[in-house]
C-alpha cells in the first residue's frame, strides 16, 4: 500500500497539472468504490475549481472552490495517471476526471480497493486521523504522550492511522530499526531516549522516502528509489547493515515485520 512518501510524491507530481483547473465531468467503471455514488460525485464536482491539492495521512485531497473536497485513497494498488490528447495507454482505469483544457485525470486500480469520496468538509471528514509526523508541531514530547498513554505493541500502534497518520509497514519497520527498538516492545515502557530516537528516525526515513520519490516494489507504484536504501524491509535472511546478523521476519498484527534481533532489543 502506498504510504506517506508515495502519496506525497503523487500529490507533488499532479499539483501543478490540476491546480486552478475545473472538473468538467466524472465517470466510473467501478461505482462500488465511489462515495456517495458516481452520479452524485459527478454533480458535486462538475464545474468546481480545484483550489489546492494536498495530502493528509495516506489520502489525496482536492480542495474545491465551494469549500468541499474530493478525497482519493489509493489503498493497495490505486494510482493517478494523466491522459493527454495523445491517447489512453493506462491500464486498470476505474474512473475518469475530465478537466478544463481538455485533459483527463485517470484513477487506475487493479485490485479495486481504492476509494473516491466527495465530502462537504474535508477537515471534518479526516478529523479522526492522528497527527502528521512531519508537522513541525509533532515533537518528541507529543510522541511520548501518545506512546505512554497506551499499552500496545509499538509496531501495530505505529500502523494505527488514528494515532499517527501516514506510516505503513515499510516505514514503520525502517523507523524502528533506526531507533533500535524491537517491534514487540510495549509503547508505555519506552524510555525518553528511545522515544527521541524513534521520533528522529520516523522523520528521517519519511523525508528520505519523499526525497527518493517513495518505494517501488512492483507495478502498483513505479518511479521510486527508496527500495535501494531500505535497511530491513523485505531483507529477511540478509545481513543487518549495522551488525551483520540476519534480518528476521515475524507476523505482528497480521503484518510481516522485519527487524534485527541484535540491534533491536525488546522492551516489555
Amino acid at each position: 500500500m502506498p504510504e506517506l512518501p508515495e502519496v506525497e510524491t503523487t500529490v507533488r507530481t499532479f499539483r501543478p497539472l490540476v491546480k486552478g483547473r475545473r472538473f468538467v465531468g466524472f465517470t466510473s467503471s467501478w461505482p462500488r468504490q465511489v462515495i456517495p455514488s458516481a452520479p452524485k460525485v459527478d454533480r458535486a464536482i462538475s464545474g468546481r475549481k480545484i483550489v489546492k491539492l494536498e495530502r493528509r495521512a495516506k489520502q489525496i485531497i482536492f480542495h474545491l472552490d465551494d469549500d468541499s473536497g474530493l478525497l482519493i485513497h489509493l489503498k493497495m494498488s490505486g494510482r493517478l495517471d494523466w491522459l493527454a490528447s495523445s491517447g489512453d495507454r493506462a491500464r486498470h482505469v476505474r474512473a475518469r476526471f475530465r478537466l478544463s483544457g481538455g485533459d483527463t485525470l485517470l484513477f487506475c486500480d487493479a485490485r479495486k480497493f481504492g476509494r473516491i469520496r466527495h465530502v462537504a468538509d474535508p477537515q471534518a471528514a479526516l478529523a479522526h486521523l492522528g497527527p502528521e509526523p512531519l508537522d513541525p508541531a509533532f515533537d518528541s514530547k507529543i510522541l511520548a504522550e501518545i506512546l505512554h498513554s497506551r499499552k500496545r505493541r509499538i509496531k501495530p500502534l505505529l500502523l494505527d492511522q488514528t494515532v499517527i497518520a501516514g506510516l505503513g509497514n515499510i516505514y514503520s519497520d525502517e523507523s524502528l530499526h533506526r531507533a533500535n527498538i524491537h517491534p514487540l516492545s510495549l509503547s508505555n515502557r519506552l524510555c525518553w531516549d528511545e522515544i527521541k530516537r524513534l521520533h528522529r528516525s520516523i522523520r528521517q526515513v519519511l523525508r528520505e522516502g519523499i526525497k527518493r520519490c517513495g518505494t517501488s516494489f512492483d507495478w502498483a507504484y513505479l518511479g521510486g528509489r527508496m527500495q535501494h536504501y531500505l535497511r530491513v524491509y523485505q531483507r529477511g535472511g540478509k545481513a543487518c547493515l549495522a551488525c551483520g546478523r540476519p534480518i528476521e521476519v515475524i507476523r505482528v498484527g497480521q503484518r510481516s515485520t522485519h527487524f534485527c534481533p541484535k540491534c533491536q532489543k525488546i522492551c516489555k
